[in-house]
């Protein structure tokens, strides 16, 4: 894959910035889609040990990406960029909140796993990147790790053929293959398909760094759920 998306872009009529980094991103972009524990979850078969650690982790992680956009909500350049990111923001603490909480009475979460949780080094680490993105970055760095963080979930959601007995893996699944949750990741690839490509060669280079540090990180998080 070319090394500068100048390069990709200049034999194709509709190059698109994300797709430019994703291809950047591989082979760790289909591991993370094709991960046994996706593919676990789609089919039930995931051990419940297994998923209430993840879900315990990535609980913490959301109170780490809900401040990361919430501060990509004052980067945004324009109103509408700023209303559908805090549209969002009102998902992840309502309807996502509500999910975690009823799962994790059904898991038997104690309420210190729940709000102090140990961190493992896979969510230390992503908190860290996602924090060091928006506040030494600007409006692209950011979205960096916003679009792959999200468009990961809704490419192995959306691939999921299985719906699980257990109400919190199915609705962990249907949380990120709904309409709402596809719109709204399509627009956030389309604001870094805009600015993107107006960056200079290092900045997009950083640009790319990050989003591809996201996606190694995904397939960590995972792993870290078998540990």
């Amino acid at each position: 894959m070319t090394a500068t998306f100048d390069a990709y872009a200049t034999d194709r009529t509709d190059a698109r910035f994300t797709d430019w980094l994703r291809a950047r991103s591989e082979p760790d972009w289909t591991d993370a889609v094709e991960h046994r524990f996706v593919h676990e979850l789609a089919d039930g078969t995931v051990d419940d040990a297994v998923f209430r650690r993840y879900l315990v982790q990535d609980y913490a992680f959301v109170w780490t990406l809900t401040g990361v956009f919430g501060y990509a909500v004052g980067q945004a350049p324009t109103m509408d960029a700023k209303a559908s990111l805090t549209g969002f923001l009102g998902t992840l603490t309502d309807e996502e909140n509500d999910y975690f909480e009823r799962s994790f009475d059904a898991l038997g979460v104690s309420p210190d796993e729940r709000t102090d949780p140990v961190p493992a080094d896979a969510t230390e680490a992503f908190e860290d990147l996602l924090t060091r993105a928006a506040l030494e970055g600007e409006y692209e760095e950011t979205l960096a790790v916003l679009v792959p963080a999200e468009w990961i979930y809704l490419t192995w959601a959306t691939a999921a053929s299985g719906v699980p007995e257990e109400f919190y893996l199915r609705e962990w699944i249907e949380l990120h293959d709904t309409s709402e949750f596809e719109a709204f990741v399509a627009w956030l690839r389309s604001e870094l398909d805009e600015y993107g490509p107006k960056l200079g060669e290092r900045r997009q280079h950083r640009v790319q760094r990050l989003f591809c540090r996201t996606v190694a990180l995904e397939i960590a998080f995972f792993e870290m759920a078998y540990a």
